[in-house]
């Protein structure tokens, strides 16, 4: 990681900014990605995914190519350092969230332990 990526709150990769950004082609103008942290899923907080129009002043908004992405500072608590990822492969297509603060997680990936 470069010194000015691991200086950001939350990495969005290129990949996921252009995914995201296909994904709001199809949404009206001024949507975005809001990616949080709920309490739940087998190892007791998992991500949520929402395609939103709202946003606060105090989100974290990070974006590539069209493709924004808002997170607000009660889950950038538990993202911060992580990165956003893009994974498309033969188990199949979904964003990937690496957590250095998560210290145990499901198999699916979806859901973690602080």
């Amino acid at each position: 990681m470069t010194e000015a990526l691991a200086d950001a709150p939350v990495v969005l990769t290129d990949k996921a900014g252009r995914r995201v950004a296909e994904i709001l082609k199809a949404e009206p103008a001024g949507s975005v990605l809001r990616i949080g942290v709920d309490g739940g899923g087998c190892s007791g907080f998992q991500y949520t995914y929402t395609i939103t129009q709202d946003r606060a002043d105090e989100d974290l908004v990070l974006g590539h190519d069209g493709g924004i992405v808002v997170i607000d500072p009660i889950s950038l608590d538990y993202l911060r350092g992580s990165q956003i990822d893009f994974i498309d492969d033969l188990m199949g297509r979904m964003f990937k969230i690496s957590n250095p603060a998560a210290t145990a997680s499901c198999g699916c990936g979806a859901s973690f332990a602080v």
